[in-house]
């Protein structure tokens, strides 16, 4: 805070508060891309900006301030009354970070052990042991998930598995600690447990609140697992024993299909059905910049993420537009890897649309941390994958290398062969939510209380035959700001399937609808100004509710497809966009600390150039 006590008037201060959370915000997003990156030599700055950001957020000063300057102003213009209203956001920002003296300590302990284990699982040498030659095959943690979907050999699968199952192991005791010191920031705060403090900054939901919604999901959509047996006892007549292992399900229900698919998702296209399927709705960063780095590499860190280092401001009246940072971890020439590949470069581009469009004027509500809620974020972003995934976009978008469109025989193919999966979509969330409930809940956690707890809750939540500690394997429960909040993406499918019936009961449509762009596009303007239920509710006209979900996932598979045919036939009256490519802002290729390409001179000239290093990529 500056030298004097007091600032003269609210907006001075606003302007204060803006400048320096943006440049504080900034300081540790552009260390936390290059560690994340894999280059390990920023860590001690990062978490020193950490501290410095989180200072700021939780500085009482700032609070009291805010509460002096809102309780001195007459408010007799709208001017007055719209600077009252934004020093309120500031109140309330401020509220959520408030936190005794030495909680600070404990964070900062936990925040430096959080970047130790990220440390590690991204130096450790990983790979499994081929059961043939019984030779190391070095392999990454993404490759090697890829390789348990696609492989024939059940060997080779189960061998990845093996090796997955003991990577948690190089950092079991760090994680166990960094529970601990959780916890232990929660309660000097005055909560029961890290998740009960989540729970509340992220959702304003209780803990019984919020785990009702997903009991009551599981409770209607367990019958699936009886399914899934009887479905293992047919096949293993049939020849095919061992649906149920954890290193099976996935191929022997899909592999065959995910490796069909390959051709009509050609990762040299993704920036092309990404960059078009987005101008089609009318879709755009709003003069924000967008940095891509898209492959896997030694180092990375192992999951897909969007970030943004420089938020939408205002100075002296005018926009600053933002930018932001996508990462995802595409293994190149991985036979079922091209839809996840392309789906990420989707789901992320969802996140970066979103924040890039606030036309809010202050930083506390245009980043991705509370007040903004984690369900109404990948609400944005899944709403994306749900579009890309769906089968009026495919049969229009995804095309062979001779132009044939991706075939409705293959859908209904897939669609027959999973639909046993179906009712069970969000059973991984809420095995993920309950994983880490009961973590943060245990008395005393061990090792053994740890492995216990991930064993018997993956009896639960996956009905496998054989045990797995893979939850372990999640990287969003290693970092403090995505532990703990992986309801978020349960909360938001709901919110997805809610908005997607809104929109084709309104449009009939949603695929290539300029008018749904526009819809989000006006959601997106508001940020983080009003709370997840009440924006759900404006978007969609009712409140947020599993029944749009249940709906879906439960329906026959005739239903499906008469659903699907009706979507593709409705679709054919809506012309393709065929015009140039601009998504309004500055986006750049980079591959860690190489500049590959950007669309200074166009997004076809910039798609042109990095098909052309594609090649070159080994």
């Amino acid at each position: 805070m500056k030298n004097k006590s007091h600032f003269e008037d609210g907006r001075t201060f606003l302007d204060y508060l803006n400048a320096t959370y943006s440049k504080l915000h900034k300081a540790y997003e552009d260390d936390f891309w290059t560690s994340y990156m894999g280059d390990h030599s920023v860590d001690k700055r990062m978490n020193e900006a950490q501290t410095a950001r989180d200072a700021f957020r939780a500085d009482p000063k700032l609070k009291a301030e805010a509460e002096r300057l809102v309780k001195e102003s007459k408010g007799k213009t709208a001017s007055d009354r719209k600077i009252k209203d934004r020093l309120k956001l500031w109140i309330h920002f401020f509220s959520l970070y408030q936190a005794p003296p030495h909680a600070a300590a404990i964070k900062a302990k936990a925040t430096a052990l959080d970047a130790k284990i990220m440390k590690i699982q991204t130096s450790i040498k990983e790979g499994y042991t081929d059961p043939k030659t019984k030779k190391f095959v070095r392999a990454s943690h993404n490759r090697m998930r890829f390789i348990m979907r696609t492989h024939p050999d059940e060997a080779v699968r189960k061998a990845c598995f093996k090796a997955l199952e003991k990577l948690p192991f190089n950092t079991i005791d760090e994680y166990i600690k960094v529970i601990g010191l959780r916890n232990e920031y929660a309660r000097a705060l005055g909560f029961s447990d890290f998740y009960e403090y989540k729970a509340r900054i992220d959702e304003n939901m209780t803990k019984k609140e919020l785990f009702s919604i997903f009991d009551k999901i599981y409770k209607r959509t367990k019958y699936a697992f009886k399914d899934i047996r009887s479905l293992e006892k047919r096949m293993a007549q049939e020849g095919k024993p061992g649906l149920r292992r954890p290193w099976n399900m996935s191929y022997m229900l899909a592999g065959d299909f995910a490796k069909e698919e390959d051709q009509y998702y050609r990762f040299e296209d993704a920036l092309s059905y990404w960059g078009r399927s987005f101008a089609a709705l009318g879709i755009g960063f709003k003069g924000g910049t967008v940095k891509l780095d898209l492959l896997d590499r030694k180092g990375k860190h192992h999951n897909g993420f969007c970030h943004y280092p420089t938020l939408v401001q205002y100075k002296n009246g005018k926009r600053i537009p933002g930018s932001s940072g996508i990462a995802s971890n595409t293994v190149l020439n991985q036979p079922g890897a091209n839809v996840r590949n392309i789906d990420v470069l989707f789901h992320e581009g969802g996140h970066a649309a979103d924040r890039l469009n606030s036309m809010q004027p202050d930083a506390c509500i245009n980043s991705e941390y509370p007040p903004s809620s984690v369900s109404w974020a990948e609400t944005h972003s899944m709403f994306m994958d749900a579009m890309y995934h769906s089968i009026e976009w495919r049969t229009r978008y995804a095309k062979d290398e001779k132009g044939e469109p991706y075939p409705f025989d293959l859908f209904e193919r897939k669609l027959k062969a999973i639909q046993p999966l179906r009712p069970l979509g969000l059973m991984y969330i809420i095995f993920v939510v309950f994983f880490e409930k009961e973590v943060y809940e245990c008395k005393r956690l061990t090792r053994t209380k740890l492995i216990e707890i991930a064993k018997r809750l993956s009896r639960k939540y996956s009905d496998y035959s054989e045990d797995t500690i893979n939850i372990l394997n999640l990287p969003h429960i290693y970092s403090w700001e995505s532990s703990a909040y992986y309801h978020g993406y349960g909360l938001a499918e709901l919110g997805v399937s809610q908005w997607r019936e809104y929109f084709y009961m309104k449009y009939g449509y949603i695929v290539d609808n300029s008018k749904v762009g526009a819809e989000m596009t006006r959601m997106w303007s508001y940020a983080s100004l009003y709370p997840a239920k009440k924006l759900v509710k404006m978007a969609t006209g009712k409140p947020l509710s599993p029944e749009a979900f249940i709906r879906d996932v439960t329906d026959s598979y005739d239903t499906v497809i008469k659903r699907a045919e009706a979507k593709i036939e409705r679709l054919k009256k809506v012309p393709q966009f065929k015009g140039k490519i601009d998504l309004d802002g500055h986006i750049i290729i980079v591959h860690g600390k190489n500049n590959i390409t950007d669309n200074s001179k166009g997004f076809e000239h910039m798609d042109k150039k990095y098909r052309e290093w594609l090649k070159t990529v080994k």
